[in-house]
């Protein structure tokens, strides 16, 4: 996977939006949440909000899908070629 973009969003609801977008002219796309404590620095493993494309790359692959809301501290959408 060769990243080209990676965005911030403000919330779950707008990194799907901007990810479904963005898969319209791009082969893939995916938007992931990761829960945590910016003070500390400490955050957990991110979890996959949205995925287009034809081959799922393994790290993305090993991410657990969002289960509802999440109490949100980085939340991005990245595209590849």
């Amino acid at each position: 996977m060769k990243p080209e973009i990676a965005s911030q969003a403000s919330s779950v609801v707008h990194a799907r939006r901007v990810a479904e977008r963005l898969a319209l002219s791009n082969p893939m796309v995916f938007a992931s949440v990761m829960e945590g404590d910016p003070e500390s620095g400490d955050f957990g493993e991110p979890k996959l909000i949205y995925f287009h494309g034809n081959e799922m790359p393994e790290e993305v692959r090993n991410m657990q899908p969002i289960n509802g809301p999440a109490r949100l501290w980085s939340t991005s959408i990245c595209t590849a070629e």
